[in-house]
């Protein structure tokens, strides 16, 4: 694609998600999960933690650092964020040229079916392999047109509520046929160990705030303490302590700014014990006290 049909055809993208972002930051849309996003300033790097999901952007850019890896990835491309790993996320956007893009979630088993029907021929390297959980592709034509079908189908509501969940299905197939389709596949192979690093990150991501140890993860991946805890640390770049701390970190950050709650109710809802310890665990990775996060509008995550 010349850089002229290029860029008309990330304007027609900024043109379906620009009246969808109502406001900054994520915005939910008429089809379950699926949100159109925006910012109107550059936010500096902070930690972030999305789940599974293709994020895609039309216009601006964003600046990912996961463990030693450092990408860049910006308009007519998108992420595809197959694990829920935080990460730091830099956004570059100005009144001028806001970011817009639209997040669509991963849906294992949608991404199950269709890796059935599409009869893929068994990959034994699937299996063995852990891919990388965070990685950026161009938008190529087939990816291209089911976005912009997607986006269409969300401006109206009858399209939205009859044919939505088949444009978010679209939208998984054409991201399987497309240059990242080797992570989607390992993340729905049940014997292989990616994918049961997946179902145990779910697991995690649903119990975050009781008390758990790598012995009840390891089991809930069906793998011994010892090979959960390598593979783990591998498609992380965490061990299953760093990341659960994590996560209670930014799901705690999120109810602080989202919810509006106080500093020792929100340690309590995410685990902790000790609300002094939340305190210093929050500043340290935050580089701010919870109690400042009260000032911060939603989307200056």
């Amino acid at each position: 694609m010349s850089l002229t049909l290029h860029s008309a055809a990330n304007a027609t993208l900024v043109a379906l998600i620009k009246p969808l972002a109502v406001q900054p930051g994520f915005v939910d849309t008429r089809v379950r999960g699926v949100q159109a996003m925006s910012w109107d300033r550059y936010v500096a790097s902070s930690p972030q933690i999305y789940e599974p999901s293709l994020i895609i952007l039309a216009q601006g850019s964003k600046l990912a650092r996961l463990g030693p890896r450092t990408f860049e990835y910006g308009a007519g491309h998108y992420l595809v964020q197959a694990l829920s790993v935080p990460f730091m996320c830099e956004t570059f956007a100005t009144r001028d040229e806001p970011m817009y893009g639209v997040a669509v979630s991963i849906d294992r088993t949608v991404l199950s079916e269709l890796v059935q029907l599409m009869h893929l021929a068994p990959d034994p390297s699937v299996k063995a392999q852990t891919p990388e959980s965070m990685t950026s592709a161009e938008l190529d034509a087939s990816m291209r047109e089911s976005v912009e079908r997607l986006l269409r189908c969300l401006h109206d509501p009858l399209d939205a509520q009859v044919m939505g969940a088949a444009r978010v299905r679209e939208v998984l197939y054409a991201a399987l046929r497309g240059a990242q389709a080797g992570v989607l596949r390992a993340l729905v192979e049940q014997q292989g160990h990616f994918a049961r690093i997946g179902a145990a990150l779910q697991f995690l991501r649903d119990h975050y705030n009781e008390p758990l140890s790598v012995d009840d993860l390891a089991r809930c991946a069906n793998m011994s303490a010892s090979t959960f805890h390598e593979h783990f640390k591998r498609s992380t770049l965490l061990s299953p302590v760093q990341y659960l701390k994590r996560l209670r970190l930014l799901k705690a950050q999120q109810m602080l700014i989202g919810e509006g709650m106080g500093v020792a109710q929100v340690a309590h809802k995410v685990g902790y014990q000790s609300t002094s310890q939340f305190s210093r665990e929050y500043k340290r990775y935050f580089e701010r006290n919870p109690g400042e996060e009260g000032d911060r509008l939603r989307f200056s995550a």
